[in-house]
């Protein structure tokens, strides 16, 4: 059978594979494939094929109402007149509502994934007896697997 396990790359690995060999685990039988991290960012625009759920003119849409409704009611004291003026109002909220969401996006969301600090995962495969199986499962979880799966 074979057991596979998803870890994050820590010391609890090691104690895993090390404990797994203690109990009659050959290292022959143990895999471990480290996951690359990803290299390019990630695109700020959807497409019609890929959405990542982030909307940019969430804010945007809001500052624009609020901005024309503004826009239009000093704009019955201004020369153009409120309509003119409205939609002025709603253009300057717009594109400041897409530049606050880009920031954000670009300055708080990017430091946060920095300071998670988390690695790539580890897929670890473990081919053993079927009498061995509970034994490497419960070894696995013990050492802070993040998933488990048996394969016959």
């Amino acid at each position: 059978m074979q057991v596979f396990s998803t870890f994050e790359n820590s010391s609890f690995l090691e104690i895993a594979i090390a404990l797994l060999q203690e109990k009659g685990i050959q290292k022959e039988h143990i895999f471990a494939v480290p996951l690359d991290n990803r290299t390019e960012d990630r695109k700020l625009f959807d497409t019609l094929h890929r959405a990542d759920g982030v909307s940019l003119i969430d804010i945007a849409m809001a500052l624009a109402t609020a901005f024309s409704v503004i826009g239009a009611s000093i704009g019955f004291i201004l020369a153009w007149g409120p309509i003119y003026w409205g939609m002025i109002g709603s253009l300057i909220g717009f594109v400041l509502g897409v530049i606050i969401k880009y920031l954000y996006l670009q300055v708080t969301k990017k430091n946060s994934r920095l300071l998670r600090g988390k690695q790539s995962e580890i897929i670890l495969i473990v081919e053993c007896d079927e009498a061995k199986v509970e034994l490497v499962e419960h070894i696995l979880w013990e050492h802070l697997a993040l998933g488990v799966a048996k394969v016959k």
